[in-house]
């Protein structure tokens, strides 16, 4: 079986948790890695790595693989140049299948943030389905609904068949109380946004509903590299697979997920799937709570206390908080937007960013200036690189740095610094076995991560 990740989204209704440069899919919230990586895990039993494509926005690209080479690196990475959705993201993987693999090979579609515990059980789903694309269906797998949720869309289900049921239709999120007629009445599911079918079913529904996605993937090349060319991409439609096929086609059979399922979509489901404490309470961090009941507390770094609280959710990161009711926690998206629309930065980057080669952390900012700690992992490097706007100062805290500057080396010792004039070529390495920490002073009339100029890197960004 042939599988496919969809790890394009930013999760803003897990801000300030999640960003735009950080989405939902890298993070942990335990210690069996990212949801990413359980993603990719999951699938491992139905697929080989090279036979697991994930598609990511191409700004996410970097992270995402160093997410999945932590697991195998025969993974393949698929990075849009710019987003257009799940029907366009699917098509081109579909695609790069169609030109390596068999066209009646099975494909499982999935999105790369859900948390699933039981694979026993989602195992055995999945080859009930199987059953049903083998046969020229397209399956979509649903949750039967524990409660009248507003934020899925549901699957309507009629006749049904020998593995599961013939779809009726797709129904957009509803309302609270439309939500508590679906729930009543047996038949809706949840949409898990999970599919199958082969991959010669899907493309020949892709051309009858969607020809001009069709037509477009196409003039798509995989014979010699993953690239996909932007002069394609930018010409599709910006359509959910939903829309573009599912809702139409009447090839649609839904099995039910036996399985647990939760889309850690909101505040409200992360706080539904921890461990609880007896007042009903989720403690995550350097929390003080007194008469505190039913609620979320998260501290990612100071000391979060808390009295008199009760289905509530208090999050706390370096540079952001946010609180609302438990029952609001879809609204935090609302938030999101707002400060997205006021060019905040806490929507696009943690003050803590994780590259390659190790992490970075934003101390202090200003006009014309800003101040990192960078901690470069032993034995790693950054790209070999140049600024158009800044100059930096180096100066070395823990470990020693080897230093390409301008086609020499340095090597600069604790206690020691170093000046990266405006416009010079240069590097920051460390050959050895202990971390490097340094604090960085960038200085220029524009500071931005985009000022980078890449000539050598060993991690595929130049």
């Amino acid at each position: 079986m042939k599988s496919i990740i969809l790890a394009g989204g930013s999760g803003s209704r897990l801000w300030p948790l999640s960003r735009d440069m950080y989405p939902k899919q890298l993070l942990k919230f335990d210690d069996d890695g990212s949801l990413l990586q359980k993603t990719f895990r999951r699938l491992m039993t139905f697929s080989k790595p090279s036979s697991i494509v994930t598609v990511t926005n191409v700004m996410h690209y970097p992270n995402i693989k160093l997410h999945l080479n932590s697991i195998d690196k025969s993974n393949i990475v698929l990075g849009e140049p710019i987003g257009r959705n799940t029907a366009p993201a699917i098509a081109t993987a579909l695609e790069y299948f169609r030109q390596k693999f068999d066209s009646d090979d099975v494909v499982l579609i999935v999105p790369s943030d859900h948390l699933i515990k039981d694979i026993e059980a989602f195992n055995k789903t999945v080859e009930s389905g199987k059953i049903l694309a083998e046969q020229g269906y397209i399956v979509t797998f649903g949750i039967k609904p524990s409660y009248p949720e507003t934020g899925y869309g549901y699957i309507k289900t009629e006749m049904p068949l020998p593995v599961g049921h013939k779809v009726e239709r797709f129904v957009e999120k509803p309302d609270l109380e439309t939500a508590k007629q679906y729930l009543a009445s047996g038949n809706y599911f949840w949409n898990s946004g999970i599919f199958m079918g082969k991959i010669s079913v899907f493309m020949q529904e892709f051309k009858k509903y969607v020809p001009h996605i069709y037509e477009e993937v196409q003039k798509l090349d995989f014979t010699n590299d993953t690239k996909i060319q932007y002069g394609i991409y930018e010409h599709m439609e910006s359509i959910s697979i939903d829309y573009a096929i599912m809702e139409k086609s009447d090839k649609v059979a839904l099995v039910e997920l036996l399985s647990d399922w939760n889309d850690l979509g909101s505040w409200q489901s992360i706080y539904n799937v921890e461990k609880k404490d007896e007042n009903g309470n989720v403690l995550i961090g350097k929390t003080v709570v007194d008469n505190v009941k039913n609620s979320l507390i998260y501290s990612q770094k100071e000391i979060v206390a808390a009295s008199g609280l009760e289905d509530i959710i208090l999050v706390e990161t370096e540079d952001a908080i946010m609180a609302c009711k438990m029952n609001e926690s879809q609204s935090v998206k609302h938030l999101y937007e707002k400060l997205k629309a006021s060019a905040s930065d806490t929507t696009k980057l943690h003050k803590t960013v994780f590259r390659p080669w190790g992490y970075y952390t934003c101390l202090n900012g200003g006009d014309g200036y800003l101040t990192k700690t960078i901690c470069v992992l032993p034995h790693q490097k950054l790209s070999v690189q140049s600024h158009n706007h800044r100059s930096e100062h180096w100066v070395v805290l823990e470990g020693t740095a080897l230093v390409l500057l301008d086609g020499k080396e340095y090597n600069v010792y604790a206690g020691d610094s170093i000046d990266i004039p405006l416009g010079s070529k240069h590097s920051l390495q460390n050959p050895h076995d202990d971390e490097l920490k340094i604090i960085e002073v960038q200085k220029g009339d524009y500071i931005s991560e985009d000022d980078i100029i890449r000539y050598e890197d060993c991690y595929g960004r130049a």
